[in-house]
């Protein structure tokens, strides 16, 4: 098979983002765009993959690299682009690096949802001989090239929007700027390149009438779906562009059984954060209310329900499970654990390393960080429990608090099964509470208790009979 080279061009300024940041690293459901390309080169196996870069170009090849280190599957080049003269001129910057035994697909870093199986269709139309050019239909084709066609429909150049005619404007084709094209004959075509044209660029669109002239078949796989297609100019097309994509993932939940309150009120983003991809696995009848936000790897068991505007990432929710409004829950790398029928929330936060066992209750304002909470326990109100073992029943109160950090170092505190934790609780670790123990409100417990015991630790209580409460000196009195 001919090795398949990609060439992403990423050089553009972008000046209608009004941004400091590169137009490639704005962010689509979680990823910068140029993440979204690489992710697509890496699923058609490419053998090598350059990225043209220009305005920006430290922070784009920094970002580019640290994908490349986490094992993208691929030889990443980079290739500066300066000053930036057209389209040609970016790929006359790349040829160097490319061979000429391969096939070269040229992308955009600022098109992210071109997918796969689309360019492997291009890939075939290309056939390793001929130049491949992916387009569609469009009813505002302004602003694109036309593909202008000749005797049997057959390819016979691109006109870009500037240099077109008025009939040329009428058409409805457009490239779409990806194409598949044998790198020995892309070599030959950009050195002969001109930019006698309406912008003094030189126009990588002009090997098409090369190709022609030179008796090498040009072909066009035409697809309908012009999502995939699209690309980033303004903050106004990456919100439509967003809204557009998460709409389509909706609807594919939707056609697998998820209830979804408002499809419209709904986001899956990637975990930049980790480079995982937004995947929302649900069990049947789910139930998801509007503004909810998904980030990474989520599961949700069958029955579960999520209330609205909660943030979920990174997480295993069991089935029967609750998770009450305005919830977040974040597993990050340690991930987090909800177990079956457990009810969590409102205004909840689990944290990385959170495991809650069946019929766990975590409440209003409590967090829970890398603790474990075995089969019942509860903690209902205004609670922190951080680097902690909780037995099965245990019941946490009000306000209480594992105080798990020194100032250098984490410690555990173990609370064996059966506890009862009063309210506005110190458990200083570490610290074990034995099991069917009671420690009463406002303690402050700094070493272990035994099992079956009450523990107290505050100061005995003083009443003054008689005593008088300060009072204010009337108005006007120079005392």
């Amino acid at each position: 098979m001919t090795p398949i080279d990609i060439a992403i061009m990423a050089a553009g300024k972008g000046t209608r983002m009004k941004s400091r940041i590169p137009k490639v690293l704005q962010k689509l459901a979680g990823r910068p765009l140029l993440g979204h390309v690489l992710d697509t080169a890496g699923q058609l196996r490419a053998r090598s993959v350059v990225v043209i870069t220009g305005h920006g170009a430290i922070e784009v090849e920094a970002f580019g690299s640290s994908l490349a280190s986490a094992g993208a599957g691929f030889d990443l080049q980079f290739a500066r682009q300066e000053p930036q003269l057209g389209t040609g001129h970016a790929m006359q910057q790349a040829m160097p690096r490319l061979a000429d035994d391969g096939l070269v697909v040229v992308l955009s870093g600022d098109v992210p949802l071109t997918e796969a199986a689309t360019l492997r269709a291009l890939i075939d139309a290309a056939g390793g001989e001929r130049l491949a050019l992916l387009t569609v239909t469009l009813p505002d084709p302004t602003g694109y090239g036309r593909i202008v066609r000749g005797a049997g429909g057959t390819v016979q150049r691109i006109v870009e929007h500037k240099d077109a005619s008025e009939a040329e404007r009428a058409i409805t084709e457009i490239y779409s700027g990806i194409m598949a094209v044998p790198a020995r004959l892309l070599r030959g075509w950009l050195g002969r390149l001109s930019n006698d044209n309406a912008q003094g660029e030189y126009y990588l669109t002009d090997v098409v009438a090369m190709a022609v002239a030179g008796g090498v078949p040009v072909v066009a796989h035409r697809i309908e779906d012009a999502l995939q297609v699209a690309g980033v100019n303004s903050p106004l097309q990456l919100a439509e562009l967003e809204r557009a994509h998460q709409a389509r993932q909706a609807r594919a939940l939707m056609e697998a059984g998820v209830r979804l309150m408002d499809p419209a009120r709904f986001d899956l983003r990637d975990d930049a954060r980790r480079g995982v991809r937004g995947e929302l696995l649900c069990g049947p009848d789910v139930e998801i209310d509007v503004g909810c936000i998904f980030t990474g790897r989520v599961e949700i068991g069958e029955g579960a329900r999520i209330g609205a505007h909660c943030c979920i990432a990174d997480a295993r929710i069991a089935a029967g499970a609750v998770i009450h409004p305005y919830t977040h829950i974040d597993g990050e790398s340690a991930g987090v654990r909800v177990g079956a029928g457990a009810l969590v929330g409102p205004f909840a936060r689990l944290r990385p390393g959170a495991e809650l066992g069946p019929e766990v209750h975590i409440g209003n304002f409590v967090e829970v960080k890398n603790s474990s909470l075995a089969a019942g326990a509860k903690a209902n109100h205004l609670a922190y429990l951080g680097d902690a073992t909780v037995g099965e029943r245990v019941n946490y109160g009000a306000g209480s608090i594992t105080a798990n950090y020194d100032g250098a170092h984490k410690h555990r505190t173990v609370i064996e099964a059966d506890a009862h934790i009063g309210s506005n609780c110190v458990l200083v670790a570490p610290v074990t509470i034995g099991a069917g123990g009671t420690v009463g409100g406002g303690s402050t417990i700094t070493q272990d208790t035994p099992p079956g015991a009450l523990s107290v630790a505050r100061g005995r209580q003083v009443n003054l009979s008689g005593w008088q409460r300060p009072t204010k000196k009337p108005a006007g009195d120079g005392g």
